[in-house]
């Protein structure tokens, strides 16, 4: 039952991160932009690229000197970071005005497996087991396709204000989770 509440738990930590709700009125914008999200390579390469940095994220830590705490101390500062756009709706973290490809950029990187997402991914190995990640990422990953999927749709059923609405819930729920990291591994630091 406890591992379960932990799958759990991580999951809604990547959900509230990659904020593919709150990415809604953008994915819209670049839908109308492009014609059409191609949701299925969107979905495989931020799949990979999560997995990718679940795997090896360790290891190039530890190449550059670096241990999963301190890492996850920074992540926890990313994350708080995150929220605090979410519920201030102010922009931190800047994008590449130059980049023109909607299926992988700006959509799969860095929307939905960006910074925020692979910090978060790294810092989460800190708490929980690889393969409980892993599940967290294909959960999230699944939740991710059917929403680009449903695009057209969402379109023309949700408002602007619901959205808002949401995007700040997931923020106050971003900036917990980032305290909380932060306590815990700063916790490990010094003792």
């Amino acid at each position: 039952m406890e591992y379960l509440r932990q799958i759990v738990t991580l999951s809604l930590t990547l959900f509230a991160v990659i904020d593919v709700i709150g990415s809604i009125p953008i994915l819209i914008d670049v839908k109308k932009k492009q014609g059409h999200i191609k949701s299925g390579k969107v979905t495989i390469f931020s799949f990979l690229l999560l997995t990718f940095f679940l795997i090896f994220g360790e290891s190039l830590l530890h190449i550059i000197g670096l241990d999963v705490e301190s890492f996850a101390i920074a992540g926890a500062i990313v994350i708080f970071l995150l929220g605090l756009e979410m519920i201030l709706g102010i922009e931190i973290f800047k994008e590449d005005p130059n980049v023109k490809s909607a299926s992988i950029v700006p959509i799969a990187f860095p929307l939905i497996a960006g910074a925020g997402t692979i910090t978060t991914v790294i810092s989460l190995q800190a708490e929980f087991d690889n393969i409980q990640i892993f599940m967290g990422i294909v959960f999230n990953m699944l939740f991710v396709y059917a929403v680009l999927k449903l695009i057209p749709w969402i379109e023309g059923k949700v408002g602007a204000a619901t959205i808002s609405v949401l995007r700040r819930v997931f923020g106050v729920l971003l900036i917990a989770i980032a305290v909380k990291i932060f306590t815990a591994n700063i916790s490990q630091i010094f003792s």
